[in-house]
Order: C-alpha cells, then sequence, then structure tokens
C-alpha cells in the first residue's frame, strides 16, 4: 500500500510539473501578446490558417503576397501608408511568433495529456477537468483571431471588448493550469485553523486581482494610459472632469478614456489596500503558528506591480515597461493563487 502511494504520488508529481511547464509557456504567451499590442504588431497577419499556418513567408515572391494582403486593410490604408516590405516583416514576425506559440501550447498539452491518460495516470473527475482546459485553449484561438478581425474592418484598432475577453480568458486558463498543478502535487496546505478563516478573503483578492486586469485591458485598448501621465492626479484633480461625458453613463466606464483610466487607478489602489489589510491580517490572527511564506511573496509582488504599474503611467507606457506591467500582473495573480490553495481546506 505504501508502495502504491509513493507511485501515486511520483506520478502526481510529474503532471504537476507538465502543468506548471504548459502555464509557463501560457505566461510567456502573455508576454507575447503584450509586447505585440505594445509595437503595434498585431494586425499585420490578416489571415487565420489555425491548421495550416506553421510556416512563415518562405520566399520574395510570398513575402509580396502577404505584404499586398495586409495593404488592403486599414492599418497600411491610414496609418502605415509609406511602410515598406522590409519594414512590414518587422511587425510581421511578432505576431507569427505569437500564434506559432499557441499552437505549440496546444501540443504541449495535448501530447502528454494522451500519454498520461492512456498510461492510467489521470482518471474520473481529473480527466473532465483536463478537457475542459484543452477546450479553453481551443477558445482562446478562436477569440485571438476574433480580436484582431475587428481591426480590419473600419479602424485599425482592435476592439476594447475582444482585447480584454482575450486577456481575461488568458488568465482564466493560467489560473486553472496552476491551481490543478498544485492539487497533482500535493501541495502542502495549512492545517492552522486560524490561518483557514483567511480563505474567503483570499478568494475576494483573486476576484480583484481578475477585475483589475479586465480594466487594465480596456486601458490597453483604448490606448488611455496614453494620456494623464501623472500620478496620483489626473489633469490636476483627484477626481477628473469628463468621467460622465458620454451617453448613456454606463457606457463610459467602458468607451471613455478618462473613465476607464480612472477605473484602473480606482481598482488598483482597493486592491493594494486590501492585500496590506489581508497580510496584516494574517499576521495578527497567526502569528507564528503557521508559515506565511506564500502569503509574504504575494504582499511584495503586489508592492511590486503598484511600483511598476505606476512607473508605467508616468513614463507614457513605454513599451518594456508596459510588458513587465502585464508579466507583473500574471505573478501577482500566481501568488494570489498560490495563496488561496495554501489557504484550502483540507479533506
Amino acid at each position: 500500500m505504501a508502495d502504491q502511494n509513493s507511485l501515486q504520488s511520483r506520478q502526481g508529481r510529474i503532471i504537476a510539473w507538465w502543468l506548471f511547464a504548459v502555464a509557463f509557456m501560457v505566461f510567456v504567451m502573455v508576454v507575447l501578446g503584450g509586447l505585440t499590442r505594445l509595437t503595434h504588431s498585431g494586425l499585420s497577419m490578416v489571415e487565420w490558417r489555425p491548421i495550416t499556418g506553421w510556416l512563415p513567408p518562405l520566399n520574395d515572391m510570398e513575402w509580396m503576397r502577404v505584404f499586398e494582403k495586409y495593404q488592403s486593410f486599414p492599418e497600411f490604408q491610414k496609418v502605415n501608408v509609406d511602410m515598406t516590405v522590409t519594414e512590414f516583416k518587422g511587425i510581421f514576425w511578432l505576431e507569427f511568433l505569437h500564434r506559432l506559440w499557441g499552437r505549440l501550447i496546444g501540443l504541449a498539452f495535448f501530447l502528454p495529456f494522451v500519454f498520461f491518460l492512456t498510461k492510467g495516470w489521470i482518471r474520473g473527475s481529473q480527466i473532465t477537468t483536463l478537457m475542459g482546459l484543452f477546450i479553453l485553449g481551443g477558445m482562446q484561438g478562436g477569440m485571438g483571431w476574433f480580436m484582431v478581425k475587428s481591426g480590419l474592418v473600419d479602424r485599425p484598432d482592435v476592439s476594447q471588448y475582444r482585447l480584454a475577453a482575450h486577456l481575461l480568458l488568458a488568465f482564466i486558463i493560467y489560473a486553472s493550469l496552476l491551481w490543478c498543478g498544485l492539487n497533482f502535487w500535493g501541495a502542502k496546505q495549512s492545517k492552522n485553523k486560524a490561518l483557514l478563516e483567511l480563505r474567503r478573503l483570499s478568494w475576494v483578492l483573486v476576484t480583484l486581482v481578475f477585475i483589475t486586469t479586465f480594466s487594465g485591458a480596456l486601458v490597453a485598448g483604448l490606448d488611455a494610459g496614453l494620456s494623464y501621465n501623472t500620478f496620483p492626479l489626473m489633469d490636476g484633480d483627484l477626481i477628473p472632469d469628463g468621467l460622465f461625458e458620454q451617453s448613456p453613463a454606463y457606457i463610459n466606464f467602458f468607451e471613455n478614456p478618462i473613465t476607464v483610466q480612472f477605473d484602473h487607478r480606482v481598482l488598483a489602489t482597493i486592491s493594494f489596500c486590501m492585500v496590506i489589510y489581508f497580510w496584516f491580517l494574517a499576521q495578527s490572527i497567526v502569528g507564528n503558528e503557521a508559515p506565511m511564506g506564500p502569503i509574504h511573496w504575494f504582499f511584495a509582488a503586489v508592492c511590486g506591480q503598484v511600483m511598476l504599474g505606476i512607473s508605467t503611467l508616468i513614463l507614457a507606457v513605454p513599451v518594456t515597461l508596459g510588458a513587465l506591467h502585464q508579466a507583473g500582473a500574471l505573478v501577482v495573480l500566481s501568488l494570489a493563487i498560490w495563496t488561496t490553495h495554501y489557504l484550502k481546506k483540507n479533506k
């Protein structure tokens, strides 16, 4: 019996390492997506060929064919009308790498999944959960193209709604991979009753991370971070004018750059204050009775993300800081998931 338990534990660790590796690939994918957006490369590929699009153009004739297709769409006609084929290659490669990496993630998930399934290492509800993750990954590919299509019609910008949905789905997939990986790993969970009282609050914090991420995607979609580059004031005021200048009023939360940036600031501030409260509460409740490693790391990551966000805003969203800020959001989510799993009640 002991040998059987040891074998299952070893199998679980192997599956966990696989899920963590796929999660890391998703992490890289999100960063690549951020770089694609920040460098305005996302609309360079105007075709979606999920099955046959593994190879880039291989000769001058193919490059000209792809470039001529690009010339038929708004980004070239309204923004890059003087672009040469050589300059086009510069934006094409990043988007191509982004899509290729997505395909590789699909293979990196599916092939080991089939192996573990045939070996009998996963069973019951585990199969359903992992199949659900694979389906979500496929949906993410479709969502990405749905987003790109919105920038190929009238204006050379993708819909902020579709951008936010695309990013949020990536975060959901990433968080699910981490959670499943921790379950298979058999990650240590707290047995301290006092610390378990923090469990509900940790779920609130995870929810806040997702909501703040969604608002950040709206900021990116509207290029709202390129204006009002001061902190904590906006246009010299704590609460700027023009928050509700559009009608109906609710549309301002999604389409008014002033309101969208203001909302992101407020949500980030609320999240930061809640994490500070959570950190102090954990120390006052638990003291030295249980390890606090995940909670300390979560607190440190949130502090770093706040400073990174302010720097990104003040410097008007340089590409490097913009990409780091998006990566920082994933780091915060990772530690929020780890913390919440640590506080999960043992059965």
